[in-house]
C-alpha cells in the first residue's frame, strides 16, 4: 500500500480524507466544530510540547500523578468501576476501587509517554521483548500474518516492536474524532515508523488484504465494543466484536499471532509475541467465525485477568445497558 502524503490539518478537515484517516462524518464540519477542532489541537501541542521536554521517566510519573488524582472525579470513574463489576463481581468493592485508582495512575503514564514513543523503542532499552523470532520469521518468509491485541498497558509499545523487527505492517486504528489532532498522532508515529491505517469502509479493507497479499502484516487491536460485529463471550458475558481481524486470519493462514505488553517499572516494558494460535476450518464459515472471536476474547482476557489495571477499562465494552 503506498501511504498518503502528509497534508495539513485544513486540508485534512475540507477534503476527503486519506486512507490512514477515516472521516468523521459525511457533512462538512461547521465552523464552530471546526473553532472546537483548533482549541483541541491547541491543548494537544501545548501538552506534547510540555511532555517532550521532560525526561521519559519524569513525563511518565507526571501523568500518573495527574490522571491518577483527575482520572477518579471524571464521570469515567463510573464507567470503570462499573467495568470492573461486571468483569470480577468475586472481588469486593473495595478491591474493584484500588484496581480502579491504580488503573487511572498506570494510562496517566501511557497517555504522558505517547508523545515520547519514539524514545520508547527496543533500541533504547526500554522494551525488552519475547518472542521476537517469530516476527523475524514472518519478515523472512514475507508470509502473511494477522497481529491481534487489546488496549493492553501502553499499547503503542507493540507498534515499536513490529516496527524494530523489520515486518512490513500495516497497523489498523480507530482514528481521533478531531482530524486536526488524528493528523498530528498519525505525525508522531510516523516517527517511529508506525504506518497507520483506518480500516473503516471498502478502501480499508482492500488496503489490508492487499498488504497480506502481499506477504505483509496487518496488526489490530481488537478489544472494543463494536455493535455491528459478531457476538461472543468476554468474562462470563455475551459482548460484540469488531469482526474484521479474524475474518482476515481465517484467510490468510488459520491463524493469528497474539501479542501482549506488560509495565516493569516506570516507563520500561515486556512485549510477548505469544504462540500462534490456530483457528477451527469445519467449512461452516459463521460458525468458524464466532469460533476465531471466541479465541481473541479469550486471549485478551486471560491478560486483563493477569494485569487488571492495566486494561483501558474507560470505555463501555459490554452492552451499554449494563453501565444504566
Amino acid at each position: 500500500m503506498r501511504q498518503a502524503a502528509c497534508r495539513g490539518p485544513d486540508d485534512i478537515a475540507r477534503s476527503k480524507p486519506p486512507r490512514y484517516l477515516a472521516p468523521v462524518s459525511d457533512r462538512s464540519p461547521t465552523f464552530w466544530r471546526r473553532l472546537g477542532w483548533r482549541a483541541e489541537l491547541i491543548g494537544y501541542d501545548v501538552a506534547s510540547a510540555l511532555v517532550r521536554t521532560l525526561p521519559v521517566d519524569a513525563a511518565s510519573a507526571m501523568g500518573e500523578t495527574i490522571v491518577g488524582v483527575l482520572g477518579p472525579l471524571t464521570g469515567k470513574h463510573r464507567i470503570v468501576l462499573r467495568g470492573l463489576e461486571l468483569a470480577f463481581p468475586e472481588k469486593t468493592p473495595a478491591a474493584r476501587t484500588a484496581i480502579a485508582r491504580e488503573f487511572w495512575g498506570k494510562v496517566g503514564r501511557t497517555f504522558a509517554e505517547f508523545p515520547l514513543m519514539d524514545r520508547i523503542t527496543p533500541a533504547t532499552g526500554r522494551i525488552e521483548v519475547v518472542g521476537l523470532e517469530r516476527l523475524h520469521e514472518l519478515a523472512r518468509t514475507r508470509t502473511a500474518g494477522v497481529l491481534i491485541s487489546g488496549h493492553l498497558s501502553n499499547w503503542e509499545a507493540m507498534m515499536a516492536v513490529i516496527v524494530h523487527s523489520g515486518l512490513d505492517c500495516r497497523v489498523s486504528y480507530r482514528p481521533a474524532n478531531n482530524p486536526y489532532t488524528d493528523a498530528r498522532i498519525t505525525e508522531s508515529r510516523r516517527r517511529y515508523g508506525v504506518q497507520m491505517f483506518a480500516a473503516r469502509g471498502s478502501d480499508g479493507v482492500r488496503g489490508l488484504i492487499g498488504a497480506l497479499s502481499k506477504g505483509g502484516a496487518v496488526a489490530l487491536l481488537n478489544d472494543q465494543r463494536d455493535s455491528s460485529g459478531v457476538e461472543g463471550p468476554f468474562f462470563g458475558r455475551s459482548v460484540w466484536s469488531a469482526g474484521g481481524g479474524a475474518r482476515l486470519a481465517m484467510k490468510y493462514g488459520q491463524r493469528f499471532f497474539p501479542m501482549s505488553v506488560v509495565r516493569l517499572k516506570g516507563a520500561r516494558f515486556r512485549v510477548t509475541i505469544h504462540e500462534p494460535i490456530q483457528l477451527q476450518d469445519t467449512g461452516d464459515k459463521a460458525a468458524d467465525l464466532k469460533a476465531a472471536v471466541a479465541k481473541i476474547n479469550a486471549f485478551v482476557e486471560s491478560r486483563i485477568r493477569d494485569r487488571p489495571a492495566e486494561w483501558l477499562w474507560a470505555h463501555r465494552r459490554w452492552a451499554v445497558e449494563l453501565y444504566d
